[in-house]
């Protein structure tokens, strides 16, 4: 599914933050998808008084929004190298491969997606499969369905899929909305 997704981000300046001036609260909200390239983001900072070869060289993530706020700290990613990757990684104009990414950063980390992108590119998601709304019981009739096995359909009552889901799901982890297979 083709759209585009919402993650919009405060930038903010440790030039200006420890100094307390007026850029000490950041940049007003900025959404990544109306940017192409950081370029485009330093010449929109530029028209709001951000002196980029100056006092607000050292730039930080200083608010967000559409991504957890704790899958890293964001006081350490400089948001040229976020933008970068989520371009590179088609979650900003893809609402599937965004729904993948938030997903995987509730059990992995910002690094490790950031380093997956760099592995795969657009096709980091290529080897992550979500079962939306599943729980390990689910998941375990699922795999029991799509499995070699057979049962009658009776003794099925007596059997344990929620063990067997979580038996079989070596690649599998549980997240809020549902479960997530992360292979490599």
């Amino acid at each position: 599914t083709m759209k585009t997704t919402e993650i919009n981000i405060v930038i903010g300046s440790w030039g200006s933050y420890n100094a307390c001036n007026e850029r000490a609260l950041g940049s007003e909200w900025l959404s990544l998808a109306d940017f192409d390239s950081w370029d485009e983001i330093a010449e929109e900072l530029k028209k709001q008084g951000f002196r980029l070869d100056g006092i607000d060289e050292e730039l930080f993530i200083q608010d967000i929004e559409g991504l957890p706020s704790d899958c890293t700290n964001w006081d350490y990613v400089h948001p040229k190298d976020l933008l970068e990757t989520l371009k590179e990684s088609g979650v900003l104009d893809d609402s599937d491969k965004y729904d993948t990414m938030l997903a995987y950063l509730e059990v992995r980390s910002l690094g490790e997606f950031e380093e997956n992108v760099r592995n795969h590119g657009e096709h980091w998601d290529d080897d992550i499969w979500i079962y939306k709304g599943f729980d390990w019981d689910d998941y375990g009739r699922e795999v029991f369905g799509c499995g070699c096995y057979q049962m009658d359909e009776q003794l099925q009552d007596f059997f344990d899929f929620e063990a067997f889901g979580k038996y079989m799901g070596a690649y599998a982890e549980e997240y809020s909305g549902g479960i997530i297979e992360i292979y490599g």
